[in-house]
């Protein structure tokens, strides 16, 4: 079992951790007190697997002794299970600015004359959290990519290590544009075997209709230039830490050309990309 705590200053990024976190199978508890925590990993330890991978949020709210959390991880990491705690920070003036920005109550004002004072008072009551911290990320200039590739790179499992995964996906543009669609390409300019008497019954993945759309030189460029810019960007969008990439080709009914060339496409990316490739045809069977 790995138990993760999530603490840091409020403004830090602690919210969104989570949330990246839980999208990574992580269980997530928001605010739960120290002495709650020992229970709750036994409650976990006997789930059968469910709760595998938990997170634990502990910030200014729930602390009011840290000995009682240093105790409690003591004794976590006796027990047959990874525990790790990741330290989330920003500097006062980014921490300021997002509390300005969002218009939320920073968990001390009640305590100070000022939301700086706060900030401030914050900052040297976590320190023993943070020095006993595995992980400490400042995100004051972190976008949300590089936060969640970071967390990918310091939790993900060994898959979610791995390479971006792609789904090449044809269309027909008469049936609309795919909605989770992240790169589209239209290859209606490419010769039409609709006219094409004897091919117009058969798909884009039929060695006749596929040597039809390939027969014509622009198609053939295409389909170079098309690799060229994916074998550039697609580091680039794994770099920013995307997941997930869907690239669509539509043609007019999603039968023929947009078939072909995406099969093409994906059998391309599958030996050159070096990540998982997928292949769909939505309107394969309407067209």
């Amino acid at each position: 079992m790995e138990i993760l705590i999530i603490s840091g200053l409020s403004g830090g990024g602690k919210s969104k951790a989570a949330s990246f976190l839980e999208d990574m199978g992580f269980y997530i508890v928001d605010n739960m007190p120290a002495a709650m925590i020992l229970k709750f990993a036994e409650f976990c330890a006997g789930g059968g697997g469910r709760y595998d991978r938990v997170a634990l949020v502990y910030d200014v709210r729930t602390a009011t002794s840290f000995t009682e959390l240093f105790d409690v991880l003591d004794q976590l990491k006796t027990m047959e299970c990874e525990c790790r705690m990741l330290f989330l920070e920003a500097s006062p003036e980014v921490v300021i600015q997002r509390y300005k920005e969002t218009r939320r109550r920073h968990p001390l004002l009640g305590r100070t004359d000022s939301l700086e004072e706060a900030v401030r008072q914050e900052r040297v009551l976590m320190e023993p959290l943070k020095a006993r911290a595995d992980v400490v990320i400042d995100t004051s200039h972190t976008s949300t990519a590089q936060l969640r590739a970071r967390l990918l790179h310091e939790f993900g499992s060994e898959t979610e290590q791995g390479s971006m995964a792609v789904q090449v996906v044809s269309f027909g543009f008469k049936y609309g544009l795919p909605m989770e669609a992240d790169l589209v390409f239209d290859v209606r300019f490419m010769p039409n075997p609709f006219y094409i008497e004897e091919l117009r019954p058969r798909t884009g993945l039929e060695r006749a209709v596929a040597g039809y759309v390939f027969s014509f030189q622009q198609t053939k460029e295409y389909l170079v230039k098309l690799q060229d810019l994916l074998t550039f960007s697609l580091p680039l969008y794994a770099e920013e830490g995307k997941t997930a990439l869907v690239i669509a080709v539509g043609c007019t009914g999603g039968r023929h050309r947009s078939v072909a060339v995406t099969h093409a496409l994906a059998e391309f990316l599958r030996s050159h990309c070096g990540c998982p490739v997928a292949e769909t045809h939505r309107d394969i069977a309407r067209g």
